[in-house]
């Protein structure tokens, strides 16, 4: 059987791509070439289905959410904080998963930052 090997890409639609894009880069840090292709550190990626009515996409409009791996989420959340995006306060921590942070893109994309456990 021939498998998957790993998430090819990510596309979402948006009123201003060029500035999208911009936010990605600027804020989070996504080291993008001209063709929008980025090299991603190896490591773990979870798929998983989540209820319909799952709240924790924040808006119930939002069908997908985009979590990122970073090295420390309170460090990311406060870069983030002070390029002025909209970070949630809460952080989450899973014992043996990681800590979890949230920001919403320009767009009202909640996105999940994930620091691994060791």
């Amino acid at each position: 059987m021939e498998r998957v090997l790993g998430i090819g890409g990510y596309f979402l639609r948006s009123a201003d791509p060029a500035a999208q894009t911009a936010w990605y880069r600027d804020c989070l840090g996504l080291d993008l070439d001209e063709n929008g292709l980025w090299q991603p550190q190896a490591g773990p990626t979870v798929f998983a289905a989540f209820e319909a009515e799952t709240d924790y996409f924040g808006s119930r409009t939002q069908q997908v959410m985009l979590n990122f791996r970073v090295r420390d989420v309170a460090a990311m959340l406060q870069q983030l904080r002070d390029k002025g995006a909209d970070v949630a306060d809460e952080v989450q921590e899973m014992e043996g998963v990681g800590r979890f942070g949230w920001v919403t893109d320009p767009e009202g994309n909640r996105i999940e930052l994930w620091e691994p456990a060791d």
